[in-house]
């Protein structure tokens, strides 16, 4: 989807605005079809109305589309063509009278597409692109009758009175019977702002929704990540230059936290290593993303101390007037200071449990499943993969740190004494060891916490130390792909250290153009495949994971290097590296969203596949550098499975006898064709 300049405001209207006319002939009326995205508001009153139907033989118009007591849509006959439409006046024969309904209720707050389809002897009810249910009528209408007259109905929504819902509508249009209502569901969905899963880094989850973040004084406050998205109601990015403004709400009543005269903002916001107000800062959309990095204040701390109350963040498009679906509010939030903090706020860490890796000689087990599979149905909440999340926050901070420097997203890591010793081997030389509670620090920690640990056990420790420390955490933590992270952490870190000093030259900030080419060298050499070039549609990914624009700085360099090095030695390996190369089938196209998959696959035959590596997957976490295998089920739902390719071999040899990848694939009962990658223009 081509970039754009602005957010065309005025395709959306207030529900109660809408009236469409359709004119219904005796002799030629066959089909037509109402269709429309609509977002609604929660309504105090169910049943609740959402369009009304009234011709020039009725004195009191009668419901077409409702929200039954129970939320469920319900599609009403036509008083106009059929014998069993509802009674105007007597609202209890809205469930008397056959209709078509959903099976789930209708969700609220959120952009569906609806199709009414309409024809003499039936009516079909369309959610989303899907047939949600249909029912089979009687016609007013007999083959005897002849009129020449054109008879004409009006179908209109009415906001304010007690049985109707309040919302917005956008795209609306009658259809004629050649088009069908599938149609519509692609053609021009509306936007939708939201807020991606936060990053590990800086925020807590506790048990009951509520995030918990360190805020207060500027020398304890930490920063936390956010990746703000602009995305249309399908789920695809929208590239849209417009910024996007954060504010700081009281949750309770949605009103902003004040500022008072002789103190900072409630909420800033960090730029290149510099505070602003997070009110006076807008932040840019780069491929429908903007990737907020925050801090809470004293003045919030100190409001919190008084009452207890909770706060969320709320982000919108500046001048695009009140249009809910532009906004979007986060949970809950709970700011506490350091040094209040005595005891830690309950973690939900997941920690892995992978199953074993495929076998050398077959394809049994070769697939994991995803956490999230995409079932786009209406009676089925969307778990979305969310892209961008657990570890765009990673800071791993290799510049040289002075004696005494304060780290805003560090951990206060004080017992460091008695947790990391020395003692003298044999030879009386001193020999740096890993304790017992560092060991189990790392398996709890998030990414930024385990980010920081790998940096000071790396530069402290022999390989020896390393390897013992990884295979210990792998035993601990139930999954053997730490193991591979942590192994990779000295390299990873050496190599971007060097990687930045030739980019940068000294400079804070290095224009992007002149840094794909070193980019591209050290992704070729570290993949081990001088016959590949990265695209421009790499490069716009890479920029995406950095969270930058025109210029790049140390800090997105990082962002971008923890996602690229897992990606470019898992691509080194022999079981992925002949895919790579291979022009002829492309088997992995190159980096790819996940958006981007799913679209691709929309309306393929089951089998269908697409390889890609996940950009929610960043050092280091457990699954960085895997490949997901997206593919199109034999229910005709998308799935995203993990590839459990053996992390813990670097070596090609070990592959010497087995299969290629790609034969174990297809080898798969649901995997049987190469699918291909679709990119908007």
């Amino acid at each position: 989807m081509a970039g754009d300049f602005a957010i065309e405001t005025e395709k959306y209207s207030l529900l109660e605005d809408f009236n469409v006319d359709v004119e219904v002939e005796n002799q030629e009326f066959e089909t037509f079809s109402l269709c429309f995205w609509v977002y609604l508001l929660d309504s105090t009153t169910y049943p609740s109305t959402i369009i009304r139907q009234v011709h020039s033989g009725m004195c009191v118009s009668a419901p077409f589309l409702v929200l039954d007591e129970n939320k469920k849509m319900m599609l009403l006959p036509l008083t106009l063509l059929h014998k069993e439409a509802p009674d105007p006046v007597n609202t209890s024969s809205w469930t008397e009278v056959p209709n078509v309904s959903t099976k789930a209720e209708f969700p609220l707050q959120k952009w569906v597409q609806v199709g009414c389809e309409v024809s003499r002897n039936y009516m079909r009810l369309h959610i989303c692109g899907e047939i949600a249910g249909e029912q089979v009528l009687t016609s007013l209408m007999s083959n005897g009758t002849n009129s020449d007259c054109a008879r004409k109905i009006s179908l209109f929504s009415v906001g304010g009175d007690g049985y109707s819902v309040q919302g917005f509508i956008h795209c609306a249009e009658v259809l004629p019977s050649s088009v069908p209502a599938k149609y519509h569901y692609t053609k021009d969905p509306p936007l939708w702002l939201s807020v991606e899963k936060p990053s590990t880094s800086g925020i807590e989850l506790d048990e009951d929704g509520v995030w918990t973040i360190v805020g207060g004084m500027a020398s304890c406050r930490k920063i936390f990540s956010l990746d703000v998205v602009l995305s249309n109601a399908i789920g695809q990015p929208v590239h849209k230059d417009v910024k996007v403004l954060a504010s700081l709400l009281y949750a309770d009543s949605g009103t902003p936290v004040e500022k008072s005269s002789d103190s900072e903002a409630p909420l800033l916001v960090t730029y290149e290593g510099v505070e602003f107000s997070a009110e006076d800062k807008p932040c840019s959309l780069l491929n429908g993303c903007a990737s907020f990095k925050l801090k809470i204040s004293q003045v919030v701390i100190l409001s919190s101390k008084s009452d207890k109350r909770l706060f969320c963040i709320k982000f919108e498009i500046p001048n695009k007037g009140s249009y809910p679906f532009l906004e979007a509010v986060t949970n809950p939030i709970r700011c506490i200071s350091k040094n209040r903090d005595s005891v830690a706020p309950k973690r939900l860490n997941h920690i892995d449990h992978s199953l074993e890796f495929a076998s050398s000689n077959g394809a049994s087990d070769i697939l994991h499943s995803s956490s999230s599979m995409k079932r786009i149905r209406l009676e089925e909440e969307k778990i979305p993969e969310s892209e961008f999340e657990n570890g765009n926050g990673t800071s791993m901070e290799w510049k040289p740190q002075s004696h005494g420097e304060e780290e805003d997203e560090e951990e206060d890591n004080s017992s460091t004494d008695s947790e990391n010793t020395e003692i003298r081997d044999s030879s009386g030389f001193k020999r740096y060891t890993i304790s017992d509670s560092t060991i189990f620090r790392y398996c709890l920690g998030n990414l930024t916490e385990r980010s920081l640990l790998l940096k000071e056990i790396t530069n402290n420790s022999s390989d020896e130390e390393v390897s013992e420390f990884a295979d210990q955490v792998s035993l601990y933590s139930g999954c053997s792909h730490h193991s591979y992270q942590i192994k990779m952490a000295r390299k990873l870190i050496a190599e971007g250290t060097n990687a930045w000093i030739l980019i940068s030259r000294n400079y804070q900030r290095v224009h992007w153009d002149n840094v794909v080419i070193e980019i591209e060298e050290h992704f070729m050499r570290i993949a081990k495949c001088s016959s590949r070039s990265l695209t421009h549609q790499d490069f716009e990914l890479l920029r995406r994971i950095c969270g930058c624009y025109e210029y790049i700085t140390q800090e997105n360099f990082e962002k971008m290097w923890c996602w690229l090095f897992p990606v470019a030695s898992a691509i080194s390996r022999g079981l992925i590296n002949g895919m790579w190369r291979s022009s002829s089938p492309k088997w992995i196209e190159g980096f790819v969203t996940k958006e981007e998959a799913e679209h691709s696959l929309q309306s393929q035959e089951p089998g269908t596949f697409i390889l890609r590596f996940p950009t929610s997957r960043s050092w280091p976490h457990p699954d960085s550098g895997s490949l997901v295998v997206t593919y199109v089920g034999h229910d005709f739902v998308i799935h995203h499975r993990l590839l459990t390719i053996d992390h813990i071999c670097d070596s090609s040899e070990r592959y010497t006898d087995a299969k290629p990848l790609q034969d174990m694939l297809l080898a798969e009962p649901e995997l049987s064709r190469l699918g291909r990658i679709i990119r908007s223009i």
